[in-house]
């Protein structure tokens, strides 16, 4: 039904385009397929192009615009794309109503100046959203119009099967419709699957189109995914930092992170401000103008941000959280290196993103889910891919791709150090058997806990813990499980069921395996340690120091006795090491460890950094800033309330609930408060949940203990408690004996 166009030579008789392109842009040739795609709409022609970002797509429906006679109007999702647009033609023309902006933005009178232009034949291109282009005085006024085309921006967002689907977009065919007849179209993406590409054009009931597709691959682009862990935020500050001066983009899914992170950056000295639909309109477009004209280095931004922003030097986008789906993940990691230099994507993966997806998704209607859970997977099978990172999104753009001699291979994380792969066909059958077994009514959060022998509300009520499956893979770790169900997933052996909320069901092939257990090869993750980030000027120097890790423990065993408390007491291990990577010298250094804070750096803190200093110096050690990462006291509020409303002595589980938080989130945040060395006096929490009996247990517990890993103190009393109960009773002893 519809002919594809690929790039072919040739002329138009009647127009020098070459010439018109240097009078208005200034450019002596055209791009890739512009030519062609430019032709095909002066000779109103339905014309489909499916371009990557940075590929020159708008330049495509301008060119025509400003050398057809009437207007072409482009229908375009966003303000922010339209007035960027609408400000760059006004910079290449003699006159500001070249180009304008027609939307519910606008008051009376500017509504009146532009119908005005319009009418006149100063306007060329005029740019409106689908919500006014389908008002009726709008279609009265477009009727009386000579239109030379229709321009739709963003098409993707016709189809349900899109990472941006707009209800509003569905109904532009009809409006066209209405507009006028003979009227052509052009519809234009830089992401769209074979599938979204043909529900733009049976949509739009484009008859006889030109299809044109240029490559989807962008070979400057680097792609990188890393494990996510609780540190991200000290990663990304010091991936940032490595990048010197350059311009980047960082994504996060909430407006609420992107304040926190936003400050945390600019803590850090970093040039950042945050972008984000919660802003005034006039902060926004502020914070944007600060981006372009490079006052600030980093905008850290909801996804709202970026479409249309034409700003050719983004060096880096960086995914704090992994996106909802491969077109979303492509078109923001294509804001970098639009110019063709360099540009570096690093996205941050875990599983907790996903189930925060899933539950994102879980109350739309069953057709919408299927599409949600859809996307999911894919970009899951992406974070978790062994294989060439580019191969996989083009291949899911309907592309083929040569990883081995293709434009660009190497240019991923995979390609360049590929991941070692260990044989886990054992593991893969006891997972396969615990499903059976236990009727396939559980999810991955629900196995992994059984496996790991971790206690939840759901198997505490199954009374699971007493059957022979739980803690049968405690010989591993929480994120080696999460990763062998991903892949498992990916491989087909088992699938997420969305009707029932992701819980896991064994697949024909999954069957196949428990009779006959074949060879099942599993990715493990990169590891990322930063060696050579630290530099002694004599010699390089691994990231933990191991001379200097054993002079601290050393000095920690010495401290802890002198106080009479257990080591970990003094300072945890995470928070040792961390000293190794900054070499605090000052107790304003120290408290900037994470797990330190003002309260236990003034009690602990003194011999730590005076030997610190004294080591530093001898061996002559450079210590890198990008690396001293401070804090933020963005969560100072909360810490307050928590402390005002322990010692009003309220049930933890109300404070929790009055702001809202997960109670295993509300334990971390008391966790956080108490390694830092604020005291909390739970007292009143711990008699309400242990006798005399139960509390003289768990004080020679851990007091004796060589360090407080919550696994540990689970094996020890985990029949007989539940673990939150521990946690709480870990949380009380610390804050007794150590702050």
């Amino acid at each position: 039904m519809y002919k594809t166009k690929n790039d072919t030579s040739g002329s138009n008789d009647n127009i020098n385009l070459e010439l018109e392109l240097k009078k208005f842009f200034g450019f002596q040739k055209f791009r890739g397929l512009q030519k062609h795609i430019v032709k095909s709409i002066l000779n109103n022609k339905n014309t489909f192009v499916i371009m990557p970002t940075g590929g020159g797509k708008s330049l495509c429906y301008q060119l025509p615009a400003l050398i057809s006679d009437g207007i072409a109007v482009v229908v375009s999702p966003l303000i922010a794309l339209m007035k960027n647009q609408v400000d760059a033609l006004r910079g290449i023309s003699r006159y500001d109503g070249i180009a304008h902006v027609f939307n519910s933005s606008l008051t009376k009178n500017q509504i009146n100046n532009v119908k005005k232009d319009v009418t006149s034949g100063v306007t060329k291109l005029l740019y409106v959203a689908p919500e006014s282009l389908v008002k009726e005085e709008n279609i009265s006024f477009l009727k009386n119009t000579k239109i030379s085309f229709f321009a739709i921006d963003e098409a993707h967002c016709i189809s349900e099967w899109g990472h941006d689907f707009r209800p509003e977009y569905r109904n532009l065919r009809q409006v066209v419709e209405k507009i006028g007849d003979n009227i052509s179209i052009i519809a234009l993406t830089a992401t769209a699957t074979p599938k979204v590409q043909d529900d733009i054009l049976k949509n739009l009931n484009m008859v006889n189109p030109e299809i044109f597709k240029a490559s989807f691959n962008r070979p400057n682009l680097f792609y990188e995914v890393r494990q996510k862990t609780s540190k991200v935020e000290y990663d990304i500050v010091s991936f940032i930092k490595s990048k010197e001066t350059k311009s980047g983009i960082v994504y996060c899914l909430s407006r609420k992170k992107v304040e926190e992170l936003s400050q945390f950056l600019q803590v850090n000295e970093i040039r950042a401000l945050p972008y984000h639909a919660g802003l005034d309109s006039k902060q926004r477009a502020k914070n944007q103008d600060s981006f372009l004209n490079e006052d600030c280095e980093v905008i850290v931004a909801t996804i709202a941000f970026g479409m249309g922003i034409d700003k050719p030097d983004v060096r880096f986008v960086i995914h704090h959280d992994i996106p909802k789906s491969i077109e979303s993940y492509y078109q923001e990691t294509g804001r970098a290196g639009r110019d063709g230099g360099e540009g570096h994507c690093l996205a941050f993966y875990s599983y907790d993103d996903i189930e925060k997806l899933e539950k994102f998704i879980s109350g739309k209607p069953l057709s919408e889910k299927e599409v949600g859970q859809s996307l999911i997977n894919e970009i899951v099978a992406y974070a978790e891919t062994s294989g060439s990172r580019r191969k996989f999104i083009l291949h899911y753009f309907g592309e083929d791709y040569d990883e081995v001699n293709g434009d660009g291979a190497k240019m991923d994380d995979n390609s360049k150090n590929p991941k070692p792969k260990i044989q886990a066909k054992d593991e893969v059958s006891r997972i396969l058997k615990l499903i059976l077994e236990t009727n396939q009514q559980y999810r991955i959060k629900e196995l992994i806990g059984i496996l790991c022998g971790y206690k939840t509300t759901i198997l505490n009520a199954h009374k699971i813990h007493e059957s022979k499956f739980f803690g049968l893979g405690k010989d591993k770790t929480k994120l080696f499980w999460e990763s062998l169900l991903s892949q498992m997933i990916i491989n087909k052996l088992i699938s997420k069921e969305v009707e029932q909320y992701g819980v896991i069901k064994i697949m024909p092939l999954g069957h196949d395996f428990i009779s006959k257990p074949n060879s099942f090869f599993m990715t493990e993750n990169h590891s990322y340690d930063n060696k050579d980030t630290l530099i002694n000027k004599s010699k390089s120097i691994d990231v933990f120091d191991k001379e200097l890790k054993k002079i601290l423990l050393n000095l920690r065993k010495e401290v802890a006795k002198k106080n009479n408390v257990p080591p970990y007491a003094v300072f945890q291990e995470v928070s040792i090491d961390e000293m190794l990577l900054k070499y605090p010298e000052s107790i304003d250094e120290l408290k900037n460890i994470n797990g330190v804070g003002e309260g236990k750096a003034l009690k602990f803190g003194y011999p730590f950094v005076e030997l610190i200093k004294k080591y530093v110096i001898e061996n002559d050690i450079v210590k890198p800033s990008e690396l001293i990462v401070k804090s933020t006291g963005a969560k100072s509020s909360l810490k307050l309330y928590i402390i005002q409303n322990i010692d009003r002595k309220l049930p933890l589980r109300d404070i929790a609930n009055a702001k809202g938080l997960d109670f295993s989130n509300f334990l971390k945040e008391l966790e956080t408060i108490v390694y830092s060395g604020t005291k909390l006096n739970i007292q009143y929490e711990i008699e309400n949940l242990f006798d005399d009996d139960q509390q003289n247990d768990l004080y020679e517990y851990f007091i004796d203990a060589e360090d407080d890993n919550l696994s540990s103190v689970i094996d020890e009393f985990g029949d007989e408690f539940d673990e939150d109960d521990l946690r709480i009773y870990r949380i009380m002893f610390l804050s007794k004996v150590a702050n």
